[in-house]
């Protein structure tokens, strides 16, 4: 009899592998199956409604990632878009901001409770006083009128000469008491790091974002974005069809809310570094801070098509954070002329979401809720499953 003993506690063992694995090649299936439906779906949306191009990138865990690029750059004589194709990130670009942003204070580059005084002191001269820190400016919570001077964006002013404007504005509110979303303001970070690290704002990112993480299409600004032909050009709706747009350098102004070009393989990165798996770029200490709910956003639960999702909505560091059917999600969305973006992160379940369309289409919205409804079935379908064979 003991010399069964062995052979059966072998035969045990290699039954529970066969199991498992029989298990884990399932889940796989079922979360490629889920891929698959999605991308059909997606490109039937986009051809419906005659969208020249997109970009999806879709992270599951650290070795999972799908990338794919649909249509065109352009709708007369475009390339066909591919994984490396550059979009314009629009105000998805804050992500960036804010993640670097959270690494420079938890390295004690500056506090993020500091005074914007110390690092611009003409703000000292304004009703702000000292009472304007620099978490303020990276959640939204300035107390400044929602988009403050985003028509003079869309000007030839400089920027500089928008921010001496700016400080002639007076809040609506203290610090920290409302929310109004800006770009100007936002986008205040770059001198802010400028004045604490002697570098600016672009050779952070481009040198210990961008190049660490291996996103070699990302990069910073209009003349990056058209250094060959690989990007997707704007589009806007005429009466009865897409038309080719000017890609115009307006929002290139404010680089820390809305400069960042990026393709569908940078996003795929830049998600997966948002899910911790580049702890040595973006550390979990940093990740947390981004996501604190610094500033309650309620107008965010009226959205219309997550109005029946949503159950508590803030806005953390360049990010947005939301309670969507009991799941947590950081998110961002971006529109500019021409584009229009969106990024899911849903940490707890290890899935990154992103989508980039060159077409200002409303789509966006109906897609990316799709794809959110999809993720959380299919990942709350797993755990009831898993619960299952626990207790077998």
């Amino acid at each position: 009899m003991k010399t069964l003993v062995p052979f059966i506690y072998a035969f045990f063992l290699l039954t529970s592998l066969v199991l498992f694995q029989t298990h884990v090649y399932a889940r796989d299936q079922q979360w490629q199956e889920l891929i698959s439906d999605y991308n059909q779906h997606l490109e039937h949306k986009l051809k419906s409604k005659g969208i020249p191009g997109a970009a999806l990138s879709i992270v599951n865990g650290p070795d999972d990632s799908y990338v794919q690029g649909f249509g065109v750059t352009k709708m007369h004589k475009g390339l066909p878009v591919n994984a490396h194709t550059r979009f314009r990130l629009a105000s998805v670009s804050k992500t960036f901001a804010g993640s670097l942003s959270a690494k420079l204070a938890v390295e004690g580059k500056f506090s993020l409770d500091d005074p914007v005084s110390k690092f611009i002191p003409a703000f000292a001269q304004t009703g702000y006083k000292n009472h304007l820190k620099v978490f303020h400016l990276l959640s939204h919570s300035s107390g400044l009128v929602p988009n403050a001077y985003d028509n003079l964006v869309e000007s030839r002013m400089s920027y500089p000469d928008i921010v001496e404007k700016l400080l002639s504005v007076k809040p609506i509110c203290q610090p920290g008491q409302c929310y109004g979303y800006q770009n100007v303001m936002f986008s205040l970070i770059d001198e802010v790091i400028k004045a604490s690290t002697q570098m600016d704002y672009a050779r952070w990112l481009n040198e210990f974002i961008f190049s660490p993480l291996g996103m070699n299409d990302a990069s910073l600004g209009y003349a990056a974005m058209v250094i060959d032909d690989n990007y997707a050009y704007p589009h806007v709706r005429g009466r009865k069809r897409w038309h080719t747009a000017r890609l115009k350098k307006n929002y290139y102004k404010v680089l820390p809310a809305a400069g960042v070009n990026a393709s569908a393989s940078d996003m795929a990165i830049w998600l997966k570094a948002q899910l911790g798996y580049y702890p040595t770029v973006l550390s979990s200490d940093q990740l947390a801070s981004q996501t604190r709910p610094y500033t309650d956003t309620k107008k965010e639960l009226r959205r219309r098509v997550w109005k029946k999702h949503l159950t508590e909505a803030y806005y953390g560091l360049g990010w947005r954070v939301y309670d969507y059917d009991n799941e947590t999600l950081y998110y961002h969305s971006g529109w500019v002329q021409g584009y229009r973006s969106d990024l899911v992160v849903i940490p707890h379940l290890n899935i990154g979401f992103s989508l980039i369309l060159n077409a200002e289409t409303g789509l966006i919205n109906e897609l990316t809720t799709e794809f959110i409804d999809r993720a959380l079935a299919y990942k709350r379908t797993q755990q009831v499953a898993a619960h299952s064979e626990e207790n077998k």
